[in-house]
């Protein structure tokens, strides 16, 4: 990938898309993209919703809790690393489809009762390599079936929809854990995941090879070692690395506070799970459908700053709903990855897209697991709302000294 920005392309976004919403999902490989993406939100927050329960009640450990919610995002960072290239591969409908099949046999897997916790472990690690390079092959695609100009509404509505869909996932979940088992539950996730691989097989057509950089030169083969060449690039460029350091460390950070909610409150963790879920999806939708780019850009460092400070109040164990509140307050911040990932796109060539937006998505999904790892070893020694507290003064610091 070049370094030199005059490769790039121009940003997607420089001016505000004249369509809207209803617009985009008349695009019918949008809709398959879409719908498959929603599907996956779904199960996804099934299955790890119901395995954390299991651990829960296994181990009553925090930190195996909060690893079995997140874990399968430690993986994610060995196919930005490995075989992340596969996003921009000659064939990334058939690359999606066969990574969804991966998924399914993985969630399907965990449904089966009396499996022990060290394979349902492993599961998740195998589940998180393969997700990572589904993330990055859809997010390819997407740069190919909308329009550049619609690039960031497309990428909102997703997010938007994730967020309500996950609101509604953990808000059903918890209903769903009253009267079946969490094996139970995994097979409700599987069948979403089958779902959501029809979707894709039936409205996304096959794309071809994205135009290389030197149209002179055929496109590199994918592979480790285009996957490595492209990463190098990727880190050389300085704004690259500021970029993508704050999409991914003062995210994961506060995901790791999300992580104790079970630890912290048993009994309402549903309730303060879907309200960080409800306030990410009205982030999303006022910062993606109703300020313009340069607005965007100049909220970005606000709403960083926002997603870390009313975990501040975690320190005097409010009431549920006061904590509730300041987790919606507080989810709205997560919308300032659209800017971000607005700029990293505008810094990207065509030929790569598919894996840059590929490795900046397993990141941000490594840094969450990595947050919540951190989170599960700090409550070991202090109480759940003193980590959470920690955990997002950690993350306003880094806002405050990593801003670009």
């Amino acid at each position: 990938m070049p370094s030199d920005d005059t490769s790039a392309p121009t940003s997607p976004s420089t001016t505000t898309p004249a369509t809207g919403y209803r617009a985009l999902l008349r695009n019918r490989e949008f809709t398959g993209l879409y719908v498959s993406l929603t599907l996956t939100v779904a199960a996804s927050t099934l299955s790890g919703f119901a395995l954390g329960t299991l651990v829960d009640e296994r181990t009553g450990s925090p930190f195996l809790t909060a690893v079995s919610m997140y874990g399968a995002t430690f993986a994610t960072v060995l196919g930005a690393l490995t075989l992340m290239s596969v996003a921009d591969g000659r064939r990334p409908r058939r690359t999606l489809v066969t990574l969804q099949c991966v998924s399914l046999a993985g969630v399907a897997a965990q449904a089966v009762p009396g499996l022990p916790l060290t394979a349902r472990f492993g599961l998740l690690l195998i589940l998180g390599f393969f997700q990572s390079l589904g993330t990055g092959a859809r997010m390819g695609l997407l740069a190919e079936v909308v329009p550049a100009s619609t690039y960031v509404l497309a990428r909102s509505l997703m997010n938007i929809t994730s967020g309500g869909t996950a609101v509604l996932g953990f808000t059903v979940g918890a209903v769903l854990l009253r009267h079946l088992s969490p094996h139970e539950v995994f097979a409700v996730a599987a069948v979403l995941t089958g779902l959501g691989l029809v979707a894709v097989t039936t409205t996304v057509r096959e794309h071809s090879t994205r135009r290389p950089a030197d149209p002179g030169r055929p496109a590199p083969r994918p592979g480790l070692r285009r996957t490595w060449t492209t990463n190098v690039e990727l880190f050389s460029h300085p704004g690259r690395r500021a970029l993508l350091l704050n999409l991914w460390v003062p995210n994961g950070l506060i995901v790791g506070c999300e992580a104790l909610f079970i630890s912290y409150d048993p009994e309402h963790a549903g309730v303060l799970l879907a309200a960080g879920s409800a306030g990410m999806l009205l982030g999303d939708l006022t910062v993606g459908r109703l300020l313009t780019a340069d607005r965007r850009r100049r909220c970005a460092f606000a709403l960083r700053l926002l997603l870390a400070v009313p975990y501040l109040l975690f320190a005097t164990h409010p009431p549920t709903m006061v904590a509730a509140a300041a987790v919606f307050v507080a989810s709205a911040g997560f919308a300032a990855t659209l800017p971000l990932q607005e700029q990293l796109l505008a810094l990207t060539p065509d030929p790569v897209r598919g894996q840059v937006q590929g490795v900046e998505s397993a990141g941000r999904m490594t840094w969450q697991g990595i947050g919540a790892a951190l989170a599960g070893g700090v409550a070991l020694y202090l109480d759940p709302g003193t980590t959470i507290t920690v955990l997002a003064t950690l993350s306003a610091a880094v806002t405050v000294l990593s801003r670009p």
